[in-house]
């Protein structure tokens, strides 16, 4: 399953509806702009009026007053110019913080089902390799867009406005421009949308491999993994070709118009000057605003070519905000706490079934154990009792209603899961624990560390609770990471908990000695314990036993272990190991 890319239309509307809310401060900088490209424009103006007095004869107090306006409208353009782009740059920095921060709202409430379907390669890319592409072309394509846009208009006009005969001359080129712009544009979207996606595959490929390393050295699939490598790798430099031949045919277009424009001004305006029609000042100001369009003109191809890059990747990130959701909340109320899955079926592929038709009546306070074979199911039933994906067939409930007409901050104080895998956040060890209870005090997160066993070595950390974990910060084992995800699930206070292999990365004794201590925190909770540890099931008020996607045996320890079967087998072989 691939994330959708958002089409053209998509993306002009949520542009326009972003620019519409930034109207005001997008307005103030392009008046500062266009009084900036006013000054601007002075310079070449008051060197013609110069040659026609110098022609005609003059005083040289003429020349001082002339020269001193034209100082003062260079001053005038540096500071305008100095405030506009400090406009401008705090333009930019606000749409791109309100783009940043609508996108990670929309990327933290994607489905989990979407996400793992997708695989992290194409999100990383999105988040990382588009996101930065946007932020360059927000905080300075905007504001260059906008003056380069603004002083091609001014000078333009002037121009006509000095000599509307000679300045038709400007526009030799532009069918050359316009052709080689529009062959541009039309083949511009694609291949880009290409470069992206080569990119997001190869980040996918790198960072799987880099995740997977010990089971590729294990299996030896380093030579096969190289091999994907390459072959990401060949792709992303066939599209980096593909956009560079777009752009060798482009720039090369745009400078022809370049050459081509003062050359004809300078040969048509010496014919009507000879012809008497228009004067030798008027030929030189719009000669020199001819050499002056060259910089804004180069500006605007030049973010041109960004901006089309940056449309690509805004493309991607508003398609993430095209994911349709797995679940609409029906505003139903849960009578109590009671979980029951009826006729449950599963498949990720469509007509693949991994459960088969699971019946599951969870009494309010039990503890079960999922026990069962690799690949029998047993992590796909614990996330549809969790309500992680909707059941593909029958029905999960909670209270008689469906798990999956509950909005998932409802959900989550009724049903809760922990698996074996975890992530801590960089931050404060605080801060990560009360991602499950924004209001918890440092009593309650010493607490909550305390119920995991957890407490001893946190307050031994360099600044305790205020230490700094994650990425970049104090380097967590696995088992303390485990440990502050089992913290947050105390802090989060479901009454269902769905725990998958929750303490597997701690070794045997300390785990049985944390569950131990769970105990407490656990009483009163419905749960359901998926493991291959066979204590817990030991432990448990009823055992299920998975295998084949369907519930093969199921009932009290004791009861299966005399009946015989497939329980009773595990059972046997787990306790001579």
């Amino acid at each position: 399953m691939k994330l959708p890319v958002a089409d053209l239309r998509e993306v002009r509307r949520h542009t326009s509806g972003l620019m519409r809310s930034y109207r005001g401060p997008l307005t103030t900088v392009a008046v500062l702009h266009t009084l900036a490209a006013l000054g601007g424009l002075a310079g070449p103006l008051i060197l013609g009026n110069l040659v026609d007095a110098v022609v005609a004869g003059t005083t040289e107090s003429y020349v001082i007053r002339v020269v001193s306006i034209g100082v003062a409208a260079i001053v005038a353009q540096a500071v305008l110019i100095k405030i506009a782009q400090r406009k401008a740059m705090v333009l930019g920095e606000s749409v791109f913080a309100a783009l940043r921060e609508r996108f990670v709202e929309t990327v933290t409430s994607l489905p989990l089902s979407t996400v793992e379907q997708a695989g992290t390669g194409d999100l990383v890319a999105r988040t990382t390799n588009d996101v930065d592409r946007i932020q360059h072309a927000v905080r300075f394509g905007v504001p260059r867009l906008i003056v380069a846009v603004v002083t091609i208009l001014l000078t333009v006009v002037a121009s006509f406005i000095i000599a509307p005969q000679v300045a038709i001359a400007m526009f030799v080129g532009l069918p050359v421009m316009i052709v080689v712009t529009r062959w541009y544009l039309r083949r511009a979207s694609p291949a880009y949308q290409r470069e992206a996606a080569a990119y997001a595959a190869l980040n996918g490929t790198i960072t799987e491999t880099v995740e997977g390393a010990r089971t590729v050295d294990a299996l030896r699939l380093a030579r096969r993994r190289r091999g994907r490598v390459d072959d990401d790798l060949r792709e992303a430099f066939d599209a980096e070709r593909a956009t560079l031949r777009l752009r060798t045919v482009l720039f090369p277009g745009i400078d022809f118009t370049f050459v081509v424009a003062p050359v004809a001004i300078l040969v048509w305006g010496g014919y009507l000057i000879s012809t008497g029609n228009v004067t030798l000042g008027a030929v030189t100001t719009i000669t020199m605003y001819t050499f002056q369009l060259a910089g804004p003109v180069w500006e605007l191809i030049f973010w041109l070519d960004e901006i089309q890059v940056a449309a690509t990747s805004l493309a991607r990130i508003i398609g993430v905000e095209l994911v349709e959701t797995d679940r609409t909340p029906s505003g139903e109320e849960p009578d109590d706490e009671h979980v029951v899955a009826r006729d449950v079926r599963y498949a990720y592929r469509e007509g693949q079934d991994v459960l088969h038709g699971i019946d599951l009546d969870l009494a309010v306070g039990e503890r079960l154990a999922v026990v069962g074979p690799s690949g029998a199911g047993k992590s796909t039933l614990g996330r549809m009792l969790a309500g992680v994906h909707p059941p593909t067939g029958g029905s999960v409930t909670v209270g008689g209603v469906n798990l999956v007409d509950l909005p998932l901050e409802d959900l989550r104080g009724h049903v809760a899961l922990v698996t074996q895998e975890h992530h801590v956040f960089v931050g404060t060890l605080a801060e990560n624990l009360r991602l499950a209870d924004v209001d918890a005090d440092d009593e309650a997160l010493r607490s909550a560390l305390g119920s995991v066993d957890a407490l001893t070595w946190a307050e031994a950390l360099p600044d305790g609770l205020a230490t700094t974990v994650g990425s970049g910060g104090h380097v967590l084992t696995p088992a303390q990471a485990q440990q502050v995800a089992l913290a947050r699930l105390v802090l989060l206070d479901p009454h269902t908990l769905v725990l998958d292999e929750a303490t597997s990365l701690l070794d045997p004794r300390a785990a049985r000695h944390l569950e131990s201590s769970l105990d407490a925190v656990l009483t009163g909770r419905t749960v359901v314990a998926i493991a291959h540890r066979l204590h817990t099931a030991h432990d448990a008020d009823r055992v299920a036993v998975v295998d084949g996607g369907r519930i093969a045996e199921i009932g009290p320890h004791d009861e299966l272990v005399a009946a015989g079967g497939d329980y009773a087998r595990l059972w046997e072989s787990w306790q001579q190991e």
